[in-house]
């Protein structure tokens, strides 16, 4: 044990200081990712999605960097990762607008000046209608029109499209239709 602290001793006291930065790092991001939820008035489930989505990219950056710090053979796992990208690469390309969707997610979090239960409009000639905003998920907005019905809009496309605030909290007076 003693001679593998001792082989190992610059690699050990990265990896920890590489995990206390991780910690740290993740801990500061939750914390203001928290913050900006509740200054925003955006609901907690969609704060928690949020959070997953940065934690996970966290741990994809320490993996990497204890990769390196121990020293892996790049060249042995470069055929792996390759490949494992190859068939997800193939996998995501039928899917790309889940990927697009998560993305518009995370943006529309951050920077989407609507909240649940405004009226709004999508200038869409598709969606002419005016609705109010029931939900915001990870990957679709919940709206309800004036008749009760339920519509669930992509986030990608929120983006791509402009949005008119007609009404403030207007709350959700017909909710959607049972069975929906």
């Amino acid at each position: 044990m003693e001679s593998f602290l001792q082989t190992y001793q610059n690699e050990l006291l990265a990896s920890i200081l590489s995990l206390i930065v991780f910690f740290l790092l993740r801990f500061l991001l939750v914390k203001t990712i928290r913050k900006i939820g509740r200054i925003s008035d955006i609901s907690q489930v969609r704060t928690g999605l949020v959070i997953r989505y940065v934690s996970f990219a966290l741990v994809v950056i320490l993996l990497s960097v204890l990769i390196l710090v121990w020293g892996i053979n790049i060249r042995e796992i470069g055929l792996i990762v390759s490949s494992v990208f190859a068939v997800i690469g193939v996998a995501l390309f039928a899917t790309w607008s889940i990927l697009s969707n998560v993305t518009a997610g995370i943006i529309l979090f951050f920077y989407f000046p609507y909240k649940i239960g405004d009226r709004i409009r999508i200038q869409d000639k598709d969606f002419p209608d005016e609705a109010v905003i029931a939900d915001i998920q990870a990957f679709t907005f919940h709206l309800v029109k004036d008749d009760g019905e339920l519509l669930t809009y992509p986030n990608n496309l929120l983006l791509q499209k402009g949005v008119v605030l007609v009404k403030k909290q207007v709350g959700l007076t017909n909710g959607p239709k049972s069975g929906v």
